[in-house]
């Protein structure tokens, strides 16, 4: 049997199904190990050596893999083919190792772009090792992301109460969104004017043309300054005689956009359908591991983490082909395109996202997927097709109207406007556009000489705006320009920043909070470097340089960490006021607004003679009078001191057993599905979105799924009592007579039956019992006592036994080599320490819990944890 590693039970199993019974496909679950969350997982000092924990939940799964290896023909290692899966691979290559279950087992790594039988096949028969530099290249950005978040966030917490974390590129993230937020807030609004005419010809077609020049001078956007200079152009050229002085028409190509790459496909949905980027990738990875296409598991597309845009040969023909059998020869062009990646530090080498057969158009597939699924497909499908489309062909047109003005002065008038000749690629996908202009419509036939009639001239006022808040659509596009973080990173960057509290989504735009400006402000202030955005691209050069073999890891990480530890030490004795006091300057026009009647904007208003500061208190930064005790004047961070306005609810549809709408909201708590308005006496039923569940991806079906929960499941057959299955504090569960089991999912609380169900809680009730240690090894008699000496396994791990007396064996011994001499002293040595105490201090904090009135079972957990 040859056993085969993937990472999810989806691709598992439409991999299995194409390998037949030679073959054990067995899914990881993702990741297997990871560096854990506390200092000294990676360690400077001693060449960098990095500390690996087994994922609880992963134990239980490699125990599953150790198991089905040994004795196997093959080990193959199948995961993702980017920098993360050859980390999952190598993780446990390592662990297996470890475990000794290799044996002289053959290790063979395979890369498929595509979940289809003819990509997995091919695949099988071109295998390679491990890839070291790819592995190394995962190192050390490990390295760095731990070092810089486990360095940064305590000083942060020190030097700035209340921040939570720092991160090498949410951080540099984070400042891009608060730099606009600076823009915004210190900009100077400019008014302006334009003078438009609305003309006709003479067949009465009536357009639009724009006032371009007085006396023969080229009008500037801001020379129209004021409403008395409008008025007086105005004046001038009502009445006044319109003649066409020239007609110019250009033909121009447009060509399609490339086919999809990670960045491109995460800014198109949030444009087109409204998805994060978060949702986007969930969809696109369930697209990619397989779907059951009435009893045929395929991936639909190719692989989603990618920055490049070139398609293999075969594909382009077959694109090609079917373009040509929709369209039309004509909407195919001459040769094929190809397209090279623009992106900065472009990485892995990877195909773009397309689909993988292009015989299974969006219509034929649509009723195997859910909506948003089914809509993800057809922007795929739709753009990988324009991709090789012809040019779109359009005339744009411009004509140039002298006026005579009734002032005895000659003015300009300009009118444009563009023809769509033939639309190649349009006819089949248009690219969005973020914060895009209107185009200018068609010009109606115009001939040169030819009188118009002036029907209104209009005077029209404007005023400069500042740049557009960013969308996560735009904070993508210009993290990707900027060569900050990679494809698989900008999803969970957001979600950070998110979950962190350090931004908001308010109509689709990025906000930053106070504690996200506070935390960008103390960056830049004491470590610029760091969140520099050359710095940070320069970083991922080089990390894609170890990718390619070009860089030692090691050296990269000295490099780096000789500088970084020197800037964080060189803080070490600052104040906090003297930090806050780096932050009011930098913060200045956000926390200290010019007052309407102007002034001193850090003038106390309270006292009148105190100067206003930002201060740290125990639930974060506020603002204060500098006489404090004396003057207690205190506001939030924002001049108002209001929050932001909750969003807005979204109606998902109406409940058919009550009529009532079923809302989509979000509150302090997070997102949450709610069954009527809540203004009745009653308080309206609500129900959380599941941890780990994208707010976008909740349609009605689901939404009053979850106001149901929790669902029966079905009666017990041994108690017959019901067995309930719905959310916790701790997440999915099952439930039944008070003993409750966790639910390896969200989805599995909505499809859990009842013989799973009735199998998890047996499994729990048995897990709880105590377990038996089992012989490892018997050592004989007790030379001196008597009673046999054993070698057993236990819950904490091996001891040896005689009588009632236990002794840990020590790591450094394998408990199969302990001797009975060995095994002697040790139970010598742990009767001389006399008998084990038992933890008074368990009991006592129950004691003191169950005194405030909590439960026995509350203290207890409360001690636990």
């Amino acid at each position: 049997m040859n056993i085969v590693i993937v990472e999810s039970p989806a691709k598992a199993k439409t991999v299995n199904k194409y390998l037949g019974p030679g073959y054990r496909v067995i899914a990881s679950y993702g990741h297997v190990r990871d560096l854990p969350s506390k200092n000294g997982s990676v360690l400077p000092d001693n060449d960098f050596e990095m500390h690996w924990d087994v994922e609880p939940k992963a134990q239980k799964r490699l125990d599953e893999i150790a198991k089905a290896v040994k004795g196997a023909k093959k080990l193959i290692l199948a995961t993702d083919p980017d920098r993360e899966g050859e980390a999952i691979s190598w993780h446990v290559l390592q662990v297996l190792d470890r475990k000794k279950a290799l044996a002289g087992i053959p290790v063979e790594r395979v890369v498929f772009n595509a979940v289809t039988k003819e990509a997995v096949l091919d695949a099988m028969r071109h295998p390679r090792a491990i890839d070291g530099p790819l592995v190394n290249a995962y190192l050390a950005r490990r390295a760095l992301d731990y070092l810089v978040g486990f360095t940064l966030s305590p000083v942060l917490w020190r030097k700035l109460p209340g921040a939570r974390s720092a991160g090498r590129v949410q951080s540099v993230a984070l400042r891009l969104v608060c730099d606009r937020e600076l823009e915004i807030e210190r900009f100077k609004t400019q008014e302006y004017w334009s003078i438009i005419a609305e003309l006709a010809n003479a067949k009465n077609e009536t357009f639009e043309a724009r006032l371009a020049s007085v006396g023969g001078k080229k009008l500037e956007k801001f020379d129209i300054a004021d409403q008395a200079a409008a008025e007086r152009l105005k004046a001038a050229l009502e009445g006044g005689r319109f003649t066409v002085a020239n007609i110019e028409s250009k033909a121009q190509r447009r060509n399609p956009a490339p086919p999809f790459t990670t960045s491109t496909l995460q800014q198109e949905a949030s444009r087109k359908l409204g998805f994060s980027p978060r949702h986007t990738m969930q969809l696109a990875q369930r697209l990619y591991e397989g779907i059951d296409l009435g009893g045929e598991a395929e991936g639909l597309i190719t692989y989603m983490r990618t920055d490049g845009v070139q398609i293999v040969p075969e594909a382009i023909a077959a694109i090609r082909r079917l373009v040509t059998k929709l369209y039309g020869e004509r909407y195919v062009p001459g040769s094929a395109r190809n397209y090279e990646t623009k992106a900065k530090n472009a990485q892995e080498a990877h195909e773009a996202i397309r689909p993988t057969d292009f015989s299974k158009d969006p219509d034929k597939v649509s009723r195997y997927l859910d909506d948003d699924a089914a809509k993800l497909y057809k922007l795929i499908w739709q753009r990988t097709l324009a991709s090789q489309a012809a040019s779109a062909e359009i005339e744009r047109t411009t004509a140039d109207i002298d006026v005579a003005g009734k002032d005895g002065a000659a003015y300009g008038v300009r009118a444009t406007g563009s023809v769509v000749r033939f639309d190649g690629f349009l006819k089949i996908y248009e690219e969005g556009i973020d914060d895009a202009i209107g185009d200018d419509g068609a010009l109606p036939l115009l001939t040169k000489g030819e009188r118009l009639d002036p029907r209104k001239i209009e005077a029209k006022q404007h005023f400069t705006e500042p740049p557009p808040r960013y969308s996560e659509a735009t904070l993508i596009k210009k993290m990707e320009e900027l060569g900050i973080g990679r494809p698989s990173t900008y999803a969970t960057t957001l979600n950070v920043l998110r979950d962190r509290g350090y931004v908001r989504i308010e109509k689709k735009r990025l906000h930053p909070e106070d504690k996200g400006r506070l935390v960008t402000a103390f960056l830049e202030s004491f470590f610029r470097r760091y969140v520099e955005y050359d710095f940070t691209a320069d970083l991922e050069e080089k990390l894609d340089k170890i990718s390619a073999g070009e860089l030692e890891w090691k050296d990269v990480l000295r490099d780096f960490w000789r500088e970084f530890i020197g800037a964080v030490n060189d803080i070490g004795d600052l104040r906090i006021a003297e930090v806050l006091e780096a932050l009011n300057e930098l913060l200045g026009p956000h926390i200290f607004p010019e007052p309407a009647g102007g002034g001193d904007p850090r003038a106390c208003p309270s006292c009148g003679n105190g100067r206003l500061s930002l201060k740290v208190g125990k639930f974060g930064a506020f603002i204060g009078c500098s006489n404090y005790p004396e003057c207690r004047y205190t506001r939030t961070l924002a001049e108002t001191g209001e929050k932001a306005p909750p969003a807005e609810a979204k109606v998902l549809g109406t409940d058919p057993e009550t009529g009532l709408d079923v809302t989509l909201r979000t509150g302090r708590f997070g997102p949450y599905v709610q069954l009527g308005d809540g203004n009745g006496k009653e308080k309206p039923k609500r129900a959380s979105i599941p941890k780990g569940t994208e707010p976008d991806g909740i349609d009605l079906e689901r939404a009053l799924a979850l106001l149901a929960l929790p669902r029966e499941v079905g009666v017990h057959p041994e108690t017959g009592k019901p067995i309930l299955a719905g959310f916790g504090r701790y997440g999915p569960f099952v439930q039944h007579d008070g003993k409750y089991a966790s639910l390896s999912g969200p989805d599995e609380v909505f499809d859990v039956g009842l013989n799973r169900a009735v199998s998890l809680l047996a499994e729990k009730a048995a897990s709880r019992r105590p377990r038996a240690s089992s012989v490892i090894k018997e050592l004989g008699e007790h030379p001196e006592l008597g009673g046999k000496v054993q070698v057993l396994s236990g819950r904490y791990g091996p001891y040896v036994k005689h009588g009632k007396v236990n002794a840990t064996v020590p790591k450094d011994i394998a408990p199969e080599q302990v001797t009975l001499e060995q095994a002697v002293a040790l139970i010598a040595e742990r009767s001389a320490k006399g008998p084990a105490k038992k933890a008074a201090k368990g009991a006592s904090a129950g004691k003191k819990s169950a005194r405030k009135g909590k439960s026995d079972k509350e203290a207890v957990e409360e001690t636990a944890g």
